[in-house]
């Protein structure tokens, strides 16, 4: 397990340390010096020409916290030109960057990580990772049980007065039946959540065994565990996903895994921000109006593909439905891994 931790460490830090390294700027440093502090190249201007870091180094506390936001979150205009461009024309940003536009974006990497520590920092904020909220769901889940079962009461004893008077009941007995399916599946669903938070792992898989009895014993330790995973081994998300958008485009030529990388990472990106922003919405009180969001991201997939591939709207259509399924799948297989890791 040690060693796997240190890899998952190694990769992220590895991404970090390249995403927030800025190999370009836009204000002029402080040139004091005549040479370049790192390679020795005669200096000609603020910036290297040989290896781009700055003339000047700053060795104060304010320099170190100046150069912290400035590579981390780039303020001084890229944040803001790429995410309004990421929500609304994320084709048009994905296509620009592949294009070599640079300087003008936050890296999809960059964005990335940052989105990352962000979604867990706010899902750790509303207490939707809680251990409690298993429990939650499962009292919701009754609730919802109970005002099935007492509209399907109203509904069969309509249908008994409406079939008294030889009146049609045809629609009737089409609402009964899908009620009853929707009490079946709540139940199931129920039955499950009881069954992991109880420990009984009998039915699960050799390997989840002890992740479910954990559950029972200690599931706060179990959750942070979980979390620790997912949030230390995020970038596996995208070696995972690029497959499968590779599938959508098997015999373009002119699109390669690079594209394919850009595209997903900045998608990914994306779609922690709308988690950010459901969370926030059902802490606040609005969760129907954060029940809507359910419905952005296959928008936001048709607008990605159709813009950053230049689709006709019926292909983008037909590979935004099996982008919408290959993302679930990319998500399961995510989470899987995440569980392995944490039981290990």
């Amino acid at each position: 397990m040690d060693g796997i931790d240190a890899v998952g460490d190694a990769v992220t830090g590895g991404m970090l340390a390249h995403a927030l390294e800025p190999n370009t700027g836009e204000t002029a440093g402080h040139t004091h010096e005549k040479t370049c502090l790192n390679c020795g190249t005669p200096l000609t201007g603020p910036y290297c020409p040989q290896c781009g870091q700055k003339a000047h180094v700053h060795r104060s506390l304010r320099g170190f916290f100046h150069d912290l936001v400035h590579g981390a979150f780039n303020f001084e205009g890229k944040i803001w030109h790429t995410l309004p461009m990421l929500a609304w024309r994320p084709g048009e940003l994905t296509r620009r960057y592949i294009a070599g536009e640079r300087a003008r974006f936050v890296s999809p990497v960059a964005l990335y990580l940052f989105t990352v520590f962000a979604m867990f920092a706010a899902l750790n904020f509303t207490g939707t990772l809680s251990p409690s909220r298993g429990g939650n769901l499962q009292a919701e889940l009754k609730s919802s049980i109970a005002e099935d079962q007492a509209s399907l009461a109203k509904l069969e004893a309509r249908r008994k007065e409406r079939s008294a008077s030889k009146k049609d009941v045809a629609d009737l007995d089409r609402r009964i039946a899908k009620r009853k399916q929707d009490i079946a599946e709540a139940q199931e669903a129920l039955k499950t959540g009881q069954a992991i938070v109880a420990g009984d792992a009998s039915g699960a898989p050799g390997w989840i065994q002890p992740f479910i009895e954990d559950i029972k014993d200690n599931p706060e330790v179990v959750s942070m565990k979980v979390q620790d995973a997912a949030s230390k081994y995020s970038w596996l998300l995208i070696p995972i996903s690029v497959p499968f958008l590779w599938m959508l485009f098997p015999l373009r030529r002119r699109y390669n895994l690079y594209d394919h990388t850009v595209f997903v990472t900045y998608s990914l990106s994306f779609m922690m921000m709308l988690l950010i922003v459901g969370s926030l919405l059902v802490m606040a009180g609005f969760a129907t109006l954060g029940s809507l969001l359910f419905f952005v991201p296959p928008f936001h997939m048709y607008r990605h593909l159709k813009g950053a591939y230049q689709l006709g709207k019926f292909s983008a259509i037909v590979r935004t439905m099996a982008l919408v399924t290959f993302a679930f799948a990319a998500a399961g297989m995510f989470m899987v891994a995440a569980v392995a890791i944490a039981t290990m």
